[in-house]
């Protein structure tokens, strides 16, 4: 079944139709909420929540944008959110400098992370919220610059110019972590 025709299902009342897209979706969802949060259990929270508001807005869904969009603009929104209970519940940013370098520590351990793949989430996550959202949607997500700024609801410049500041302050994070090449 198309997309169309699984909504018209669910809205009928066929809760097999949302299994459907539940699970046709939830890859996408998980990547920009990990992206965006972490791999924690409030990203779990979060996409759950996702397919809630997703399906209580079923009837108002109006298919100018894919469902793919349509779900990462609820994730982004309600990852957003989340961060901004996050700053309010504690200091959410903060820095090591420890022998020059960044401790980019789990906050769920407070245990250094090891490996490349780990050392870019970790970084990625102490980005500003503005420049998470961009660098999961073109990064994370493949979204084009186009796309994630309609998806944010800004200008393409701003997007543009947000893309280019979290690639610098990523980078600023990152280089304590590259490794020097051989002469």
């Amino acid at each position: 079944m198309s997309d169309q025709e699984l909504i018209k299902s669910c809205l009928a009342g066929n809760e097999n139709a949302f299994r459907e897209l539940v699970k046709k979706y939830e890859p996408r969802v998980a990547a920009t909420v990990i992206g965006m949060l972490g791999n924690c259990p409030e990203a779990d929270d979060v996409g759950q929540e996702t397919f809630i508001r997703f399906y209580r807005s079923l009837q108002n869904f109006r298919g100018d944008s894919t469902i793919a969009t349509y779900l990462t603009r609820i994730a982004i929104n309600l990852s957003l959110n989340e961060l901004k209970r996050r700053k309010r519940r504690s200091k959410f940013f903060f820095q090591t400098p420890e022998n020059g370098k960044f401790d980019i520590p789990d906050e769920s351990t407070k245990q250094p992370y090891s490996g490349e793949k780990e050392i870019v989430q970790r970084a990625i996550q102490k980005l500003d919220p503005n420049y998470r959202s961009i660098i999961v949607l073109r990064l994370i997500d493949g979204y084009s610059t186009e796309e994630a700024a309609a998806i944010l609801d800004i200008p393409i410049g701003t997007a543009l110019s947000r893309l280019s500041r979290a690639q610098k302050k990523l980078k600023e994070i990152l280089m304590p972590y590259k490794e020097p090449r051989e002469a």
